[in-house]
């Protein structure tokens, strides 16, 4: 049995654009996905915290240090410029690797710098329901 966890967070991130003549996918800062070890073409959902829309794409690298938080193709309908936006990676793990897991957290500012990273806690073995 594999169990879908996350794996990185990138909190409050500013979509600083929305290209619906695009094939589809999220163009984000390679500052960004390094500090967090994201990879390009690794799924992702991305939260509007504005409307509520949640949607899951691949992920692109954009330039590092421009901040560039993208919606590109069928997601531009949905979200913004301006808006701020969850993001979530998730990874595929057995359960003895999720026990192992420690969500990487990254705050970003206005300007999708980061601010502050953080590691949530490993869960333990009690919060497992197998």
């Amino acid at each position: 049995m594999l169990l879908t966890v996350c794996v990185a967070k990138i909190h409050r991130a500013t979509v600083t654009d929305a290209n619906l003549n695009y094939q589809g996918s999220i163009t984000i800062d390679k500052n960004i996905l390094d500090t967090l070890g994201l990879f390009p073409s690794q799924i992702v959902q991305i939260t509007n915290l504005s409307n509520g829309v949640l949607w899951r794409t691949y992920i692109l690298a954009g330039p590092a240090g421009k901040g560039d938080i993208c919606l590109n193709g069928p997601p531009a309908r949905h979200f913004h410029k301006g808006d701020k936006v969850v993001i979530l990676a998730e990874a595929w793990v057995t359960p003895e690797e999720a026990a192992k897991v420690h969500t990487k957290v990254a705050f970003v500012n206005d300007k999708n710098q980061i601010i502050k990273t953080t590691n949530k806690e490993k869960r333990s073995k009690t919060q497992h329901i197998l």
